[in-house]
């Protein structure tokens, strides 16, 4: 019985791993380590190049405080000596980089969006007509209720 149950979660976990949910979370996972990547590079090559410009040529990554009280030339000194390290300059990038990151996945999900919109607006099925409520009287030619027997404008017999 022990080999029955085996191949049945076997059989189980072969549709699980076939069925799209699975695959489109692993390319969602590549795309997104890709995509990462580019944006982590757009912000340490290029913005946080520009910020330091705008501030006087700061290089945020190499903003710290040194916990042990005494003072380093440079980060890489602080962390060659042993010395544990407040990095707020690392955090201000990593701040950045997210902000950027929001950002364009904001973007990227707003326009998916509006054509998923225009998609589903042109594949709507048309709305079926709905059923009359109101007829004409033949005689007077009044809109009246469809369950009317009789007009009650000029009080005609209705079939």
């Amino acid at each position: 019985m022990a080999k029955k149950d085996k191949k049945g979660i076997m059989e189980e976990f072969k549709e699980f791993a076939i069925k799209g949910n699975m695959i489109d979370l692993a390319v969602g996972m590549i795309i997104g380590s890709a995509f990462n990547a580019i944006v982590s590079s757009l912000v340490k090559d290029m913005l946080t190049p520009l910020l330091g410009l705008l501030t006087g040529k700061v290089d945020f990554t190499q903003l710290y405080i040194p916990l042990d009280g005494n003072t380093y030339a440079t980060l890489a000194e602080a962390e060659e000596a042993g010395v544990a390290c407040f990095k707020y300059g690392s955090f201000i990038s990593g701040l950045i980089n997210f902000l950027i990151m929001a950002f364009v996945v904001f973007l990227f999900v707003r326009g998916i969006n509006k054509v998923r919109t225009k998609m589903d607006e042109k594949n709507k099925a048309p709305e079926e007509p709905k059923a009359p409520t109101t007829k004409i009287c033949p005689y007077c030619k009044s809109e009246i209720s469809i369950e009317a027997t009789k007009c009650p404008h000029c009080t005609s017999e209705l079939k």
